[in-house]
């Protein structure tokens, strides 16, 4: 187990000595060892002692707080990594508009491939939403190849966005009708597949912050997205060209009838995913969730060689 999920009320979670105990209304009802653990999401309502929060910033593991139906994630980070060098170089790539086109372009390019790769293992199987395929996949074909022709990221930044456009006209096609999927949307979610891609999205994104943090990278400097108040952008240009996986994933929960409508509620606020459709959400995310972190592992890595200061790599860069 590397991932703790905890989606109870009334929880309360303590420390005796290397493992967490959790009680329910006074009483003790279970332990779990921290050795194994390298995160803990916690949703509901759930008391965290803060001497475990020093413990578990001291043995590298993260917390991801999801709270409210909107599931806003707040993130409690692991003690940083102790080589600022790699940060130094981080932020001086960030100051170079040619050194951050060039990664800009490198993160687009790479979106755009998975998910034209993902159209096109639909085409022969999906004889019923062919001619959409084909003509989105050829869509994104001819804007791969305009990417090095985009000379500001507000040029690349607008190829990116006509392609998830496209993009998800053909999503939408692949979606059962009974979903209601015409296709994205957010804040709030309407229909059971956005709710699912949002809540996913959003465990991508604290997973993306957790790795960059780990990697001694600042999760808010990034490139494609440019740093803003309150966003981790360095974890935004991480999962973009994750996404496509997610994509494919929520798909074959529904097509597999693990996730079904009447798990979600909807309200004029939005659709959300009630507490039991919740737990097979969880239960279905993590094995992709351990392959995600394996490829943020490697985009980290790829990333420390880009920016190393002189064009060499650093022998921090190559630490495992």
């Amino acid at each position: 187990m590397t991932t703790l999920y905890i989606d109870r009320k009334n929880v309360r979670l303590d420390l005796d000595a290397e493992a967490l105990v959790f009680y329910e209304n006074g009483e003790r009802i279970g332990t779990v060892p921290l050795g194994p653990l390298q995160r803990i999401v916690i949703r509901g309502g759930v008391t965290v002692d803060t001497s475990l929060l020093g413990k578990l910033g001291a043995n590298g593991i993260g917390v991801i707080l999801i709270s409210g139906r909107k599931a806003e994630p707040t993130l409690f980070m692991p003690r940083a990594h102790n080589d600022a060098a790699r940060r130094l170089a981080q932020y001086r790539a960030a100051c170079d508009p040619q050194q951050t086109l060039a990664i800009a372009r490198k993160i687009v390019a790479a979106k755009l491939a998975v998910q034209r790769t993902y159209l096109q293992s639909k085409v022969e199987s999906r004889l019923d939403c062919r001619y959409e395929l084909t003509r989105v996949i050829k869509a994104i074909s001819g804007m791969l190849g305009q990417i090095d022709d985009k000379h500001s990221l507000a040029e690349l930044r607008g190829l990116e966005g006509a392609a998830a456009n496209m993009y998800f006209i053909a999503y939408a096609a692949l979606a059962p009708e009974s979903l209601g999927f015409h296709g994205r949307n957010r804040r709030p979610p309407k229909d059971p597949l956005n709710a699912t891609l949002s809540l996913a999205y959003t465990m991508l994104h604290a997973e993306a912050t957790l790795a960059a943090h780990a990697a001694g990278l600042d999760p808010c400097i990034g490139f494609l997205h440019a740093p803003a108040f309150g966003r981790e952008s360095l974890a935004s240009d991480l999962i973009e060209a994750l996404r496509a996986d997610v994509d494919a994933w929520a798909m074959a929960l529904f097509n597999r009838q693990e996730l079904r409508a009447e798990s979600f509620s909807s309200t004029a606020d939005g659709c959300f995913l009630g507490k039991a459709g919740r737990e097979k959400f969880y239960r279905a995310w993590d094995p992709l969730a351990e392959n995600l972190r394996k490829k943020m592992e490697h985009q980290a890595r790829d990333l420390l060689r880009l920016i190393a200061a002189d064009g060499t790599e650093n022998d921090s860069a190559n630490e495992e």
